[in-house]
């Protein structure tokens, strides 16, 4: 069961982010009708073979979203789908699309996710009225509306934080070792030209210097949000065989979901993610020593930490001193993040959980110029949803 590694990423495109955006507010049929296009020259195939696409929604459409892009790009296809996993998405994504290659639906699948924008004032929609303890599907939501919301656990900054309390409450906690992680991405941002923060790289004694925003996670331990947008195309191989560059080829994959908030994780130190990486391992036949780089969503430090644990890198509770004893830079002995993760290549809203799947396109591909990892033929990739709930993993493999 599971896929038989015949599908594969030929293109992608990956908009350098910007902190304050410069381009032209665009709709999101616009945004994805650019993102397309430019993966689709990347791949140099016939248009006419792509027949399926995979989205994470549209602003300008809450029902009917593959019906209003075909419509819109031009593109009949034999496969649509939307998916909602939050950071996860991405991830998700790809292996829908491969799965939809490999059963002969499709030719080649678009998985585009556009970015941060501002859009057009005249597509800008008033915020809903509250629905606190109702049962609407709005981002409350219910019973996360009753039980949680009213005493304030709520947004991301505090359930991460919740998480590395409780881990240090576990195992310790050391905060160099998390630091050393934002610093240690930094560096590969700094062989990136296209990161938010290209050319700025910081210590470990920066991170901790600058403020604690929830106890234990620093300022540089978080997340960069900013404005871009990213996409693959997914293809056959006889596509790929006639694509531009070296194909990508997704050998494994898993996902699992278990909770959306913490409160209801059966235990807030072991993710959802373990379950999703021995599945995409199993399904790859490769083992954890096999990877040559790892693209892992890395929100926080925190996360980073736990999903290295979770996949089997590190055993549990040993991810400090595992992370302080490896060098993840490009050219260290674990590479990880290599064009600077979300916290050094910036968080383009949804389109951070594909930055992970283009990170490792790159470096398979070798075209991740200066942060090039030599010899680079197995990547791992994660995608993390919500609070550590929703996750999904790849193996990904060069020719």
């Amino acid at each position: 069961m599971g896929l038989k590694g015949e599908a594969a990423i030929v293109g992608f495109v990956e908009l350098a982010p910007m902190r304050k955006p410069t381009r032209p507010a665009m709709f999101t049929l616009d945004q994805w009708a650019m993102l397309a296009g430019a993966a689709i020259e990347d791949a140099g195939v016939d248009p006419a073979r792509v027949n399926g696409l995979v989205a994470s929604g549209l602003a300008e459409s809450d029902k009917f979203v593959p019906a209003t892009l075909a419509e819109y790009l031009g593109l009949p296809v034999n496969f649509g789908e939307v998916v909602d996993l939050g950071g996860a998405t991405s991830a998700g994504m790809v292996w829908r699309a491969a799965m939809a290659v490999e059963l002969g639906l499709c030719d080649a699948v678009l998985a585009v996710v556009p970015g941060s924008y501002d859009l057009p004032r005249s597509t800008r929609r008033p915020p809903a009225a509250p629905d606190y303890f109702g049962a609407s599907s709005n981002k409350y939501g219910s019973p996360q509306a009753e039980f949680e919301i009213p005493y304030g656990n709520l947004g991301q900054n505090a359930p991460y934080a919740q998480i590395a309390r409780r881990y240090a409450a576990e195992f310790g906690y050391d905060s160099r070792a998390t630091a050393k992680i934002a610093a240690d991405q930094r560096t590969n941002a700094c062989a990136t030209p296209d990161a938010v923060f290209h050319g700025q790289p910081i210590t470990v004694d920066d991170v901790l210097a600058s403020p604690v925003i929830a106890d234990p996670l620093h300022l540089l331990e978080m997340v960069m949000r900013c404005h871009g947008g990213a996409g693959v195309v997914i293809a056959n191989a006889d596509v790929a065989r006639r694509s531009r560059n070296r194909p990508v080829w997704i050998r494994g994959f898993g996902e699992r979901i278990t909770f959306k908030t913490p409160t209801y994780a059966e235990d807030l130190l072991r993710s959802p993610l373990a379950s999703a990486a021995e599945t995409a391992f199993r399904m790859a036949g490769v083992d954890r020593a096999d990877v040559d780089m790892a693209s892992i969503y890395d929100c926080y430090t925190i996360t980073v930490l736990m999903s290295l644990e979770d996949v089997g890198f590190c055993a549990k509770g040993a991810g400090m001193r595992w992370v302080t004893e490896h060098d993840l830079t490009f050219r260290g002995d674990f590479p990880l993040n290599t064009a600077g993760g979300q916290l050094s290549f910036g968080q383009a809203g949804m389109a951070g959980g594909m930055h992970h799947v283009c990170d490792a396109v790159r470096q398979l591909t070798g075209r991740a110029g200066e942060a090039q990892v030599a010899d680079c033929n197995t990547a791992f990739v994660s995608g993390n949803g919500g609070i550590m709930s929703e996750q999904v993993a790849l193996i990904l493999q060069g020719e």
